[in-house]
């Protein structure tokens, strides 16, 4: 079972490192659990002036504060990584000290600056006739090969890609995808 120390400590770490720092394991769930157990303590009406509830919420409001801070500092290293990513190539570092929503979290942004990129680079081109075209998947599709003979995905439900017009115009026809409307 997680403590108040234990999270503060995992903050501290964070705060006080530049690297991405490795969570225990099942952390976030352990977190939660917590505060849950925690905010039922709090939440007893029997005597809302007991000091053990009163310290209870405030221990509450702490432990929240200080996981909100480790989510936000850990956002800031990944977007920090993405950036070096998309500069030098290298975009696994510290991949395995993140947890699986971050990893998605670093794999979109990459795409979506790699899309970006692709667009600038139309641009300072003269605008060439695009050759992809960026849509968004509404549903799972498995790794499938281009007509170039590469291979592709897989993707899931609701990734964003920027794919060949051809590939593009089969998938929204299969019903797999829809383009992705710019405003």
């Amino acid at each position: 079972m997680i403590t108040y120390n234990d999270i503060y400590e995992v903050a501290r770490k964070e705060r006080y490192s530049d690297q991405l720092q490795q969570l225990p394991k099942n952390f976030i769930e352990e977190v939660c659990n917590y505060l849950k157990e925690k905010k039922e303590i709090a939440a007893k009406q029997d005597d809302v002036f007991s000091d053990v509830i009163i310290k209870t919420k405030k221990q509450v409001e702490n432990a929240t504060t200080l996981f909100k801070e480790l989510l936000l500092r850990r956002k800031k290293k990944i977007l920090d990584l993405v950036l070096i990513a998309t500069e030098t190539g290298i975009s696994k570092q510290d991949f395995e000290n993140m947890q699986p929503f971050e990893k998605a979290l670093f794999e979109d942004l990459m795409k979506c600056i790699d899309i970006s990129e692709k667009r600038l680079s139309c641009v300072l081109n003269g605008n060439e006739e695009q050759k992809n075209d960026l849509i968004v998947f509404k549903e799972n599709v498995e790794e499938f090969i281009d007509l170039n003979g590469e291979k592709m995905g897989p993707f899931e439900k609701g990734q964003i890609a920027n794919i060949p017009k051809e590939i593009a115009k089969i998938l929204i026809e299969g019903n797999k995808a829809e383009m992705v409307v710019d405003n």
